[in-house]
C-alpha cells in the first residue's frame, strides 16, 4: 500500500492501476465459494447456455471486488468514506481486468482532508465491465 500525502496530491492524479491474472473457471468457482454466491449462472455451462449465454460470467460483485483493492492497495481500508459502482457490461471467463482511478476533487469535510475518485474497470479489448466514485481520507 502507498502512502498518499494531500500536499502532493491534486486533481487529475491517478492511482496506481494494476491489471487481474484473466478471470477463470477456478477464479469463479473459489469466489462462489468465498462469497456463499451460488448462482449457476456462474459456474455451469449448461445453466447458463440455458439461460441465453455463451458461457459462464464473472460475478458482478468479484469485479466489485477488484476495484476495491485498488482502493485498498492506495490508502487503508479504514479511510473509505463511500463507494459505489455501476456495472456497465458483463465480465467474461478469460477476461484479464485492468483497473483504474483518478482525482476529481480534494475537499474537506468533517474535519477530514478527502478526495473523491473517479474509478472504473475495463478487459483486455478496453471494454468498460465496472464504473464507480469513492471517497477517502486523505
Amino acid at each position: 500500500m502507498s502512502t498518499v500525502n494531500l500536499n502532493d496530491l491534486k486533481v487529475g492524479d491517478a492511482l496506481p492501476a494494476f491489471t487481474t491474472e484473466p478471470v477463470s473457471r477456478l477464479t469463479l468457482a473459489l469466489y462462489c465459494g468465498a462469497s456463499g454466491d451460488h448462482n449457476p449462472i456462474h459456474v455451469d455451462i449448461d445453466f447458463a447456455k440455458r439461460a441465453g449465454y455463451p458461457d459462464v460470467f464473472a460475478h458482478g460483485m468479484l469485479s466489485m471486488a477488484y476495484l476495491s483493492r485498488l482502493l485498498t492497495n492506495w490508502v487503508p481500508q479504514q479511510r473509505l468514506r463511500e463507494y459505489g459502482v455501476r456495472f456497465t457490461a458483463i465480465t467474461q471467463v478469460g477476461d484479464a481486468i485492468t483497473c483504474s482511478g483518478t482525482v476529481t476533487e480534494l475537499f474537506e469535510q468533517a474535519g477530514e482532508c478527502r478526495a473523491r475518485l473517479e474509478l472504473k474497470t475495463v478487459n483486455q479489448a478496453g471494454q468498460v465491465k465496472l464504473v464507480g466514485d469513492a471517497v477517502v481520507a486523505i
